[in-house]
């Protein structure tokens, strides 16, 4: 159906005149009276009876207007969805309380006039189709990975690094200590059941592993954050790694420590992946902010450690 000519009838009906819809909507008569007959053919029915005083709506026409309002109405929500500084910012982050959200938060806090609308995708190859495809506007992943390259209209910059800690319950071996250092911790069991074969933390915990000797276990189901607290309080032989920014509750008798790694510590990499074409206002403001972010503290500090196949910042 033709909006211009569904346009032109409700034109019509509320100027009740076909000359004075045409003066309406810059078009000559004969224009008009030619889209309204187009949409009679379409529709199978007259919509309007030409009298001495203008035009009046047949009752197929009265039973159409209400529709058409609501087509136009569609129609220009429809515009309005992905007119550029209209449309909310659409990020992909991985987990609600990942660093990756609390950077959003940031953003959101110091960009309160940005609409923005948070999704979560699990893996990096439909995050990355949803760039490509228009379905959101950028995505934080730890890129690239080995022998996975990104697509060439596939931007990327490293805007995070995340330092990794160890937590254990009371009764852990470690439990007492400030500070461990990698070397520290071979022989020990740190359980990390979210581990998912193929994915880029995968990649990040196989190297690590690879490159310090761990020993980290992706053994069982993954029951979410709750039960993984619940294992680590109670079981004085498991450990695991866990963000600085990891934003987590667990109630006071659990006794659980938070315990920095050193030497080096462990930095998990974040990077905003984004399309090269898109030209979202507000993507352009939030690089901004992850770049002066960025710029406050110094990724390749010494006594860090990343993968060899980071993106180098």
């Amino acid at each position: 159906m033709d909006l211009e000519a569904v346009r032109t009838f409700v034109a019509i009906a509320e100027a009740g005149q076909f000359q004075k819809a045409a003066v309406d909507l810059s078009v000559t008569q004969q224009a008009v009276s030619k889209r309204v007959a187009a949409l009679e053919r379409d529709l199978g029915v007259r919509l309007f009876t030409r009298t001495p005083r203008g035009a009046e709506q047949t009752i197929d026409g009265q039973a159409f207007l209400p529709h058409a309002r609501e087509l136009l109405r569609v129609a220009e929500r429809a515009v309005a969805s992905v007119r550029a500084g209209r449309r909310p910012l659409r990020v992909d982050v991985l987990t609600s309380r990942s660093a990756q959200s609390g950077l959003m938060r940031d953003f959101h806090r110091a960009h309160p006039e940005i609409e923005l609308d948070v999704v979560m995708i699990f893996d990096v190859g439909t995050a990355v189709d949803a760039i490509r495809s228009g379905a959101i506007d950028a995505t934080f992943r730890a890129v690239a990975m080995p022998g996975r390259p990104l697509p060439e209209d596939v931007e990327s910059v490293r805007v995070f690094d995340e330092p990794l800690q160890l937590l254990t319950g009371p009764a852990h071996a470690l439990a007492g200590a400030k500070s461990v250092t990698l070397a520290e911790l071979v022989g020990h069991r740190i359980w990390m059941p979210g581990i998912v074969p193929g994915t880029e933390w995968g990649a990040y915990y196989d190297d690590l592993v690879a490159e310090f000797g761990l020993t980290i276990e992706a053994t069982g189901p993954n029951f979410g954050s709750d039960a993984l607290l619940d294992t680590i309080a109670d079981t004085p032989a498991l450990a695991t790694f866990m963000s600085e920014q990891t934003r987590l509750v667990w109630p006071a008798g659990y006794g659980l420590r938070r315990i920095s790694v050193t030497d080096p510590t462990p930095v998990y990499p974040h990077s905003l992946l984004w399309h090269r074409d898109n030209a979202h206002p507000a993507l352009a403001t939030l690089r901004a902010h992850l770049a002066a972010t960025a710029a406050a503290a110094d990724r390749d500090a010494a006594g860090t450690w990343r993968p060899r196949w980071v993106l180098p910042h």
